[in-house]
C-alpha cells in the first residue's frame, strides 16, 4: 500500500471518530431520555465482572472519571443490591466492590440489551462482514489502549469471535 493511500485511509478513520463518538453520546442521551438515567452508575458493573473486586478507587481510574462521581454511582448500585462492599484482606480499613448475583443479572440484561441492538443495526450486514468487521475493531481498539499510559485494559486478551 503506498503511503499516500495509507495516510487517505489514516484520515478517514481519524475524520469517523468524532462521529463515533457522538453517536455513542447520542445512544446514551437517548437511553437516559428512555428512563435509563442509572446507565452510568451500570456501566460500572462491566469492569466489576472482567477485573473481579475493586477499590472504590480503582474502579474510577478504571472508567477514568472523577472518584466523587463514581462514589455517586456506586452508592446507587449498592442501594438497589447489584453491588456489595467486602472487606479487603490487604488492608481491613479499605473495602473492595464485589458484583453480586442481581449484579451479574444486571449486567447480562445490558449484555443482551447490546447485541440486540447491534443486531439491528447490522441486520443487512452478512456474517462474513460482521466477523471482518469485529477482528479489525478489536485491532483498532487494542492499538489505541497500547497507547494510553496506565491502561490496564491494553493487555487484557479479547474475545474471538466464533462462527
Amino acid at each position: 500500500m503506498s503511503t499516500a493511500r495509507r495516510d487517505a485511509g489514516l484520515l478517514a478513520i481519524s475524520d469517523q471518530m468524532p462521529r463515533f463518538a457522538r453517536l455513542i453520546h447520542g445512544i446514551k442521551a437517548q437511553h437516559a431520555a428512555e428512563g435509563g438515567r442509572d446507565l452510568a452508575a451500570l456501566v460500572l458493573l462491566f469492569p466489576l465482572d472482567r477485573l473481579g473486586p475493586l477499590r472504590q478507587s480503582e474502579l474510577a481510574e478504571q472508567v477514568h472519571a472523577d472518584p466523587s462521581t463514581v462514589s455517586r454511582h456506586v452508592t446507587l448500585l449498592v442501594e438497589r443490591g447489584l453491588v456489595r462492599r467486602a472487606a479487603d484482606e490487604s488492608d481491613g480499613r479499605a473495602s473492595r466492590l464485589v458484583l453480586t448475583d442481581a449484579g451479574h443479572a444486571q449486567l447480562e440484561q445490558l449484555r443482551g440489551d447490546r447485541v440486540a441492538y447491534l443486531r439491528t443495526v447490522t441486520a443487512d450486514w452478512t456474517d462474513d462482514e460482521l466477523d471482518t468487521f469485529t477482528t479489525l475493531f478489536d485491532r483498532l481498539l487494542d492499538g489505541i489502549a497500547r497507547t494510553l499510559p496506565a491502561d490496564p485494559a491494553a493487555g487484557t486478551p479479547t474475545r474471538t469471535v466464533t462462527p
